[in-house]
């Protein structure tokens, strides 16, 4: 079978992913000290601070933005769901007019804007696969916090899967892969990461948000990430895992200003020549292992599992 032709009725622009979002508080002031603590903790940079609004950025200058309700920005627009969530998505432009802004089906906004994203002398800690040695005569690194590179994906619940991935595409997305008449991930060029967009329809008819993910450098600073934020008192949903779809490892939190955060590193990247896959959804579809509960960050085990000596291998009288 050939693979789709993605190039057909696409738009006169070339979208690269996301360089901003914003979230909306669920309006009292201890939500957004709870934020801002948050937020530093996950490791963005605080660039502005206001009472009605806070800034932040990973490390490409991709922003995170936490606003109060009646934030003058958030005139005339609509939450997807009730309490604090996600209220808008900045897409960068590469090539081309950016085009107006435009609401989804969920009612969250999306706005493009040439990209304002900078380049980075960055890369991870290479591994040391079967057959293909990149790592000679150093160590992986061990990351006591991790510090975001860009913010990854979106992911949606959505009441109309078939509605919701048509205005995607009009957008210029393409499917990636499927859980056929539930889950459509979905990248927004042909070139580039697995998923932009995920979206997620479940039985309930739920609408609103799932997670937002954040890219950092690669497994070792997932599970960096995710120890400095259980040591912080932040609660871990799910991880560290990995994911056989995108293949990426993960590790998801509860995020005070909506749903889920996740950590993500070395996600599968497409091109044209892939062909979407089918698949059913089940626990280790989603997952290929994961640890329930998180790691605590201080004796790096389970939740309330001792270690039992100086070092993790030795064994108790």
């Amino acid at each position: 079978m050939s693979p789709p032709d993605l190039t057909a009725s696409r738009p006169a622009y070339t979208l690269e992913g996301i360089d901003r979002i914003t979230y909306c508080s669920d309006g009292t002031p201890e939500n957004m000290a709870t934020a801002k603590r948050f937020f530093l903790d996950w490791g963005l940079a605080l660039v502005s601070e206001a009472q009605d609004a806070l800034l932040f950025e990973t490390l490409n200058g991709a922003q995170v933005r936490i606003v109060h309700p009646a934030h003058p920005d958030l005139a005339g627009s609509t939450a997807m769901e009730s309490g604090a969530t996600l209220r808008e998505v900045v897409w960068g432009v590469s090539q081309g007019q950016p085009p107006a802004a435009q609401t989804d089906p969920h009612g969250l906004v999306h706005r493009f804007q040439a990209s304002a994203k900078k380049q980075l002398d960055l890369t991870g800690s290479p591994s040391n696969a079967w057959g293909h040695t990149q790592r000679i005569n150093a160590p992986s690194p061990v990351y006591e916090r991790a510090q975001p590179v860009e913010i990854g994906h979106v992911v949606l619940f959505t009441p109309d899967i078939a509605q919701a991935t048509a205005f995607y595409e009009s957008l210029g997305f393409v499917v990636s892969d499927r859980y056929p008449g539930r889950g459509h991930f979905m990248r927004c060029a042909p070139d580039g990461g697995h998923h932009d967009v995920f979206l997620l329809q479940v039985p309930d008819g739920k609408q609103g948000l799932n997670h937002i993910a954040f890219a950092v450098r690669d497994i070792h600073e997932v599970f960096g990430g995710g120890l400095a934020m259980s040591r912080a008192g932040w609660k871990t949903q799910l991880g560290p895992g990995r994911h056989p779809i995108s293949s990426a490892y993960f590790w998801y939190f509860e995020c005070p200003v909506g749903a889920l955060v996740e950590y993500n590193a070395d996600e599968d990247h497409l091109t044209a020549d892939w062909q979407p896959r089918e698949f059913t959804p089940g626990p280790t579809v989603f997952a290929e292992w994961a640890v329930d509960g998180g790691l605590d960050g201080h004796t790096r085990r389970q939740p309330k599992v001792a270690a039992g000596g100086q070092f993790l291998t030795e064994k108790r009288p």
